[in-house]
């Protein structure tokens, strides 16, 4: 497995700017090979008690935020010393994958990424019960890709779905109710 986290002389694989799709989002600065791990995504580990409280008071249509779900105890809240990794945004025809290895999550590349290229990763949020009766427009797709699903929700009740969640490395998979990277 190659790093990206910079080359030979240092240099960062990727930068942060301005994105057409949502935002804010994570750019190549240069030649990103087919399964190079790019980053890691981080911030603080908190219980799911403690990140469901801190967007409380959010209103039920902001989807803005920074989590990720590790397991059924631990998620990731990149807004509180998180890395650039929280503004790699969704696609439904992505370049990157989500790897969890050692109950840490990994950005690797899925097919070669050109200089300019923005970094995207399908998010694959779980419809949940309780959840708004609009929940697809809450997280409508704004990717452009040619098969866009028009959400970043999983399709409901499709387990033969041809796409599988973050693949986890020693059995370190996410049941999922964060919203990873969310803006």
């Amino acid at each position: 497995m190659k790093t990206g986290i910079g080359n030979s002389r240092g240099l960062p694989s990727f930068r942060v700017q301005r994105s057409a799709i949502h935002g804010t989002g994570v750019f190549a600065t240069r030649r990103i090979p087919k399964g190079t791990r790019i980053v890691e995504y981080t911030g603080e580990r908190v219980s799911h008690a403690e990140a469901n409280r801190r967007y409380l008071n959010k209103g039920v249509h902001d989807n803005h935020t920074f989590l990720f779900t590790i397991d059924s105890r631990v998620t990731i809240d990149a807004a509180v010393g998180g890395n650039d990794a929280r503004f790699i945004n969704h696609c439904c025809d992505p370049n990157c994958e989500t790897v969890m290895e050692n109950r840490r999550v990994y950005i690797e590349a899925i097919r070669d990424i050109e200089p300019g290229d923005e970094l995207l990763y399908d998010y694959m949020i779980r419809h949940e019960p309780g959840d708004p009766p609009d929940i697809e427009e809450i997280f409508a797709c704004h990717c452009g890709a040619a098969a866009c699903r028009g959400t970043m929700l999983l399709p409901p009740d499709d387990p033969g779905r041809s796409r599988k969640p973050p693949r986890a490395v020693e059995r370190a998979d996410s049941p999922a109710r964060a919203r990873p990277g969310r803006r």
